[in-house]
């Protein structure tokens, strides 16, 4: 008999976000509504919501939905965010969720690691598989003074 291959359940995404703005990733009101819009943009349901900031700086929090979850604790101090996103199902597209969040936080630098859950090959013995990949991203500022450079030349 033939092995039927099955979707994978879940797509888990690991995001190191590096360089952030202090002032975005400080507040507890900032990074709380980036992560709702994230979830909204990502087209999951937001269940419950729960932020709370550490002293004297960082912030950690995180949105239950009903596909999973986003998750976040950052460092202010060092310009860093680590995220979390899960998300089960076919409909949500959790990819989009980290592209929104990492460049709201301001990220100069991304390291992601995608990990693609619950693969079935028929046999109801789940395994997972990932990838991880690092990207450097545009700020406005940088792109301003390379425009200028290109200008004087």
């Amino acid at each position: 008999m033939a092995k039927t291959a099955h979707f994978p359940i879940g797509h888990h995404y690991i995001v190191e976000a590096s360089g952030c703005d202090p002032k975005i990733i400080g507040s507890v009101e900032k990074v709380q509504q980036i992560l709702v819009r994230a979830a909204e943009i990502a087209g999951a349901h937001v269940w419950s919501i729960s932020f709370n900031k550490f002293p004297p700086m960082g912030v950690s929090g995180v949105i239950v939905i009903s596909e999973s979850h986003i998750s976040t604790h950052t460092w202010p101090e060092m310009g860093y965010a680590a995220l979390d996103i899960y998300t089960c199902g076919a409909k949500v597209r959790p990819d989009k969720a980290v592209v929104y969040a990492v460049e709201a936080f301001g990220a100069e630098t991304s390291h992601i690691t995608e990990i693609t859950r619950g693969i079935d090959e028929g046999d109801a013995v789940f395994y997972h598989s990932f990838i991880t990949w690092e990207e450097r991203l545009k700020k406005s500022g940088q792109k301003k003074d390379r425009d200028k450079d290109k200008e004087k030349n």
